[in-house]
């Protein structure tokens, strides 16, 4: 991913290329920068019949094992408190089997991360 981008150019760009990734493994994308007044998600999946929750990290220099530790434990609440609100919003959605996973996009590739963290902040 070239320095020269954007922060938002850079996380566009490496969302999108999770998004292909994703797909490609036959997940299927619900919704893409999901905003709620706690933050957003940045892909919404569904994996079979998981609901997954995934936090892209898109980096220009870290190797793409490096940038998981992006995801900070305010992060991880931030983004289940989207989760609440998306599900709010989304009622068909309640009773499924939920994960988060973690996506890095980097120089050397992109790394698919389920389960990356549990929401035990319920």
């Amino acid at each position: 991913m070239p320095d020269e981008l954007t922060a938002y150019a850079r996380g566009v760009m490496g969302e999108t290329a999770a998004c292909d990734h994703l797909s490609s493994k036959g997940m299927e994308m619900l919704d893409r920068r999901y905003r709620s007044p706690h933050g957003e998600i940045d892909l919404i999946m569904l994996d079979g019949e998981v609901l997954v929750f995934v936090e892209v990290k898109a980096r220009s220099k870290l190797g793409r094992m490096q940038a998981q530790y992006a995801i900070t434990p305010d992060k991880q609440r931030r983004m289940m408190e989207s989760v609440r609100y998306y599900l709010g919003e989304h009622p068909e959605h309640c009773q499924r089997m939920m994960r988060f996973d973690v996506v890095t996009v980097a120089p050397d590739g992109i790394c698919h991360l389920p389960n990356a963290f549990e929401g035990n902040a319920w």
